[in-house]
């Protein structure tokens, strides 16, 4: 099939940059999407280079470069190590991770991803199984989705939305994106409307697709498989995945905590290449608003 591209790529020069690729070197891109990245990293491969990409959408595997170099993986990020030696790969000399949410989920008003346009409430980044986001509304207890609003979206009217969903779902199953907002009008600042609800559909998007647990266990996994002087770069898009990321790089745990020897030196299992994240310039903004929240890191395997 023709790669589709429905992706533009936030930060690629930068990224490019920072994973410093040797032409013979073998990467990976966890976040394959709409292939912008791995395209790029490609260009710089020579024919002894391998790339493996990851994305557990269909939508984006079908799309997939077609490359001898290149190896396409349908699956989780957060099963890193597995998939890479199921491919006979022990060792890789850079990862990638764009933690945005493709152009394509969003634009795709099946997906259930945005605000802007009615479908059912789905959000599930892989169709093939797992909670929708129409589970979770319908049968999570109200304490359960206030917590989860004020976790992973940071709403601060997180008991308010969870009394609202409670109450309309008592009345009638939500299962459609205006269900759900039909749900909890009142309780929205109008003012600041459309903020208060990408935090809400944040909120839920995480919760139906684990993505911080599977970001953990990315990172987890990432040391293991970079060689020594490998690197990994993280791209985020709101404040709990650059906590995770910058904690992790800085010490090698979510902490954030690190320890030192008996000489007091630092005890972490990566150098830290960019001493604070890097983010779009006013050009890249303007030609792709959705970079204006985008946030590098990266870090080197001691």
């Amino acid at each position: 099939m023709e790669e589709e591209v429905y992706h533009i790529p936030a930060l690629l020069s930068q990224t490019i940059q920072m994973l410093d690729i040797q032409a013979s070197g073998t990467y990976v891109d966890v976040t394959y999407g709409g292939g912008g990245h791995s395209r790029a990293i490609m260009e710089h491969l020579g024919a002894d280079g391998r790339l493996v990409s990851f994305d557990q959408d269909e939508d984006a595997v079908a799309g997939a470069m077609s490359d001898e170099r290149f190896t396409m993986v349908h699956g989780n990020f957060k099963y890193l190590r597995n998939f890479l030696r199921f491919h006979n790969i022990e060792a890789v000399d850079g990862i990638l991770a764009d933690l945005g949410v493709s152009f394509h989920h969003f634009d795709d008003a099946t997906r259930g991803f945005s605000f802007r346009a009615d479908a059912p409430l789905d959000m599930r980044m892989n169709r093939r199984g797992g909670i929708t986001a129409a589970d979770i509304v319908n049968t999570y207890s109200e304490e359960q989705i206030a917590t989860l609003m004020h976790l992973y979206g940071e709403v601060s009217q997180s008991r308010r939305v969870a009394r609202a969903i409670a109450t309309a779902r008592s009345k009638a199953p939500i299962t459609t994106i205006n269900g759900l907002l039909e749900a909890i009008d009142k309780v929205v600042d109008p003012r600041k409307r459309k903020k208060d609800l990408a935090c809400i559909f944040q909120a839920l998007r995480i919760e139906v697709n684990g993505e911080l647990d599977a970001l953990r266990a990315f990172l987890s996994q990432s040391i293991d498989a970079l060689r020594p002087g490998g690197r990994l770069v993280v791209i985020t898009y709101h404040s709990l995945e650059d906590r995770l990321v910058k904690n992790f790089m800085r010490s090698g745990n979510f902490a954030g905590e690190v320890t030192t020897d008996l000489y007091g030196r630092a005890e972490t299992p990566m150098r830290l290449i960019t001493s604070k994240a890097i983010v779009a310039d006013e050009a890249e903004v303007n030609a792709n608003p959705r970079s204006r929240s985008a946030k590098l890191r990266a870090a080197q395997k001691l």
